[in-house]
């Protein structure tokens, strides 16, 4: 089976995508990972797709999907597809894609969630640039202010996730991104998870919608 999470950032994605990964064996595939690997590295393409992040713009389609195709070609179990694709023209590349190694998309699963509560989610994370470790300084804050509590480093808080940019993604989302639930709607795949519970009931319902496709 292979799915997609469709929804803005912050939305809970990534940490149901964890679960999935563990617990139900697919692998998980991350623009924003991909991306942060490249950024990390300092490449060529690491430092394109920083200035369109940092700008709170989207990475243009013909980037996103020469990544992606390189990394899905010698996948042979089930693909979560996380927060990718964000544009209708992202999606036709998928679906050629998919053809190309004889996949296909099973199910589409638009997190819900409000968008206020969103941007204070994402504004208040903060992450350890020694061990990674993800923070979140509402909900998940580190013992001691603003450092790791393994690792004793002040902590990061990446340029995406300050208030000005986060408030651009969300704007780009919404203009760019939205379409895509009338595109996946008219398969008969799109099925809406509400994002708003906690995490443990988000998965629960996301298992519940994905057996009703399981073949």
């Amino acid at each position: 089976m292979n799915l997609i999470f469709l929804g803005c950032p912050g939305s809970g994605k990534g940490t149901q995508a964890k679960f999935l990964v563990s617990n139900n064996g697919f692998h998980h595939i991350s623009t924003g990972d991909l991306f942060r690997e490249e950024i990390s590295r300092n490449s060529e393409l690491g430092r394109k797709v920083k200035s369109y992040i940092d700008a709170g713009r989207l990475v243009p389609d013909d980037v996103v999907l020469d990544v992606i195709k390189n990394k899905i070609k010698d996948i042979k179990g089930n693909i979560l597809f996380d927060g990718f694709p964000r544009t209708i023209e992202q999606a036709e590349g998928l679906e050629k894609m998919m053809d190309e190694i004889s996949k296909n998309i099973d199910v589409v699963l638009f997190f819900n969630v409000n968008e206020e509560d969103v941007v204070k989610r994402i504004t208040a994370r903060r992450n350890c640039p020694k061990c990674g470790k993800i923070y979140n300084m509402i909900t998940n804050p580190p013992k001691n202010d603003e450092t790791c509590d393994e690792c004793k480093v002040k902590l990061n808080h990446r340029d995406d996730d300050k208030e000005e940019v986060v408030k651009k993604r969300m704007q780009v989302y919404k203009d760019l991104t939205s379409p895509l639930i009338s595109y996946y709607r008219t398969q008969g795949i799109f099925e809406i998870i509400d994002a708003s519970k906690s995490v443990e009931d988000v998965y629960k319902e996301i298992i519940d919608k994905i057996s009703k496709y399981s073949k």
